[in-house]
């Protein structure tokens, strides 16, 4: 019966740690983006991800960069570059990918 009740309090233990959210902030920098239009196809390439606050994202056109707000329990950072390369620009280390050519 000890045994069953160290158990059940190791249990409660863990359960107690389990995060459910880790929201987290960072700036990607975005040397191409230099216009509206540019924004609006990293803002289209982001809203493909899960795990971002879309309505506090920052773009910063004179900066380069963006700032994003996103739970990384969802989403890893490395997939946020990731998708803004995809859309065509450097983001951070990560080259640009250029887009599939239209068919």
């Amino acid at each position: 019966m000890k045994h069953v009740f160290v158990l059940l309090a190791m249990m409660l233990g863990l359960a107690a740690g389990c995060r459910v959210s880790d929201v987290r902030e960072m700036e990607v920098r975005v040397p191409a983006m230099a216009s509206e239009a540019d924004v609006q196809k990293v803002r289209s390439a982001l809203s493909q991800l899960g795990g971002i606050d879309h309505e506090k994202l920052v773009f910063d056109i004179d900066g380069r960069t963006v700032k994003v707000r996103y739970d990384s329990m969802v989403v890893a950072h490395k997939n946020i570059e990731i998708a803004i390369a995809e859309a065509g620009y450097d983001a951070n280390d990560i080259k640009a990918i250029a887009p599939a050519p239209a068919r």
